[in-house]
């Protein structure tokens, strides 16, 4: 259980976000939806700090090294769960195990042809499915993603919320696109100045209403 009771935050003393209580139980899927400055990635941010050793993130700045390889980027994912020799080792000589193992993830997001391309020469949305991969790695239940899909078209953006759905058990993601949350998340939670002005059930919304009020 992700737990807020009356939580603000404010930068260079502008209110980002104002006397914020929710409850998020293990298993959800949560689309955070609001226009840009709504206060979605400061929500995602103090929820994430809750409990950071146990939730995958993806960033909106992806958080890559682009002098590395997609594979050395994508393993990064497991560096808290093996031993600092084993981490050395495979950063100097991949071992097969690993490559395996991301490699298979990397086929999921469609990249499995890019295993050892440098990160750098990857296209945007390429570096995206990226950092989602990376996350995929490090083992969790629980994704929070902000705006994870904001550089792929729809058929890739419906691949990858497909995959994170069935990846994970927990979702936390900022979205833009109000279609994809209410096709591949089971709660909306909408944002506008600040404040929660909505939090309902998917099955219970309609895509015209949440467009006229969150809609970019």
């Amino acid at each position: 259980m992700l737990t807020l009771e009356s939580a603000s935050a404010s930068y260079q003393d502008r209110v980002a976000l104002s006397d914020i209580s929710l409850q998020i139980p293990a298993g959800q899927k949560v689309a955070l939806i609001g226009r840009s400055g709504a206060g979605k990635s400061t929500l995602l941010k103090l929820l994430y700090g809750q409990r950071p050793a146990d939730i995958a993130l993806v960033p909106q700045d992806y958080g890559l090294v682009s002098s590395l390889s997609l594979y050395h980027n994508v393993y990064m994912g497991q560096l808290g769960r093996r031993p600092l020799w084993y981490n050395l080792l495979n950063l100097v000589k991949p071992l097969a195990q690993p490559v395996a193992e991301v490699k298979a993830v990397l086929e999921q997001l469609q990249l499995g042809d890019k295993l050892f391309e440098p990160v750098a020469q990857l296209s945007g949305g390429q570096q995206q499915r990226a950092a989602i991969a990376r996350a995929m790695m490090q083992g969790g239940r629980i994704l929070f993603a902000d705006e994870p899909v904001s550089s792929l078209d729809e058929q890739q953006s419906k691949l990858v919320m497909a995959v994170l759905r069935d990846h994970f058990d927990t979702l936390v993601l900022a979205m833009h696109d109000i279609d994809l949350a209410l096709a591949y998340c089971d709660r909306i939670i909408g944002l506008d100045g600040g404040r929660i002005t909505l939090d309902a059930p998917t099955a219970s919304l309609k895509r015209d209403d949440l467009l006229e009020i969150y809609g970019e």
